[in-house]
């Protein structure tokens, strides 16, 4: 495997674990969350679908934000099923994009975010877009086992 396919595997890969993740919290804990700063379930699921998005537009853009929007602000919040229905496109995509590089561009685009201070080679820069994803995957585990909840088996 090259660069690029070990990038979309482990996109993959991520997701998967995570909507097994996603898809194990009961519609009663969907809501909950461990003090009154912290998102709830699904406001992290909303957020790291969103968050997707926002890396997909500064990637386009080469480390710049702009005034972007997410498309998904101001949906209601109502299940895991609907949440990833919503971000679905906005996923293929991303996606598409990342196949679309060449390895050269992964090894030598660069992503620069002045507001941050941060200069990241294109490839490095998408390992983090999943690495964010897996730590929120890591949260919401803690988070059932708070509850005491049946945890998804993530390591298969």
């Amino acid at each position: 495997m090259n660069a690029k396919e070990l990038l979309i595997l482990n996109f993959e890969e991520v997701r998967r674990r995570s909507i097994k993740v996603w898809k194990n919290i009961s519609e009663e804990d969907l809501f909950w969350k461990p003090d009154p700063q912290a998102m709830t379930c699904i406001e992290m699921i909303r957020h790291v679908l969103e968050s997707e998005n926002i890396y997909h537009h500064i990637i386009l853009h080469r480390g710049t934000i702009g005034d972007y929007e997410s498309p998904l602000t101001g949906n209601p919040f109502t299940s895991v099923d609907d949440e990833l229905k919503n971000a679905q496109p906005f996923r293929e995509k991303f996606l598409k994009m990342v196949h679309s590089f060449s390895l050269q561009e992964l090894d030598e685009e660069y992503i620069i975010r002045k507001e941050k201070n941060q200069k990241r080679k294109l490839g490095d820069y998408l390992l983090r877009v999943a690495y964010h994803e897996s730590v929120h995957a890591g949260q919401l585990l803690s988070y059932l086992r708070t509850l005491n909840a049946p945890r998804a088996a993530i390591w298969d």
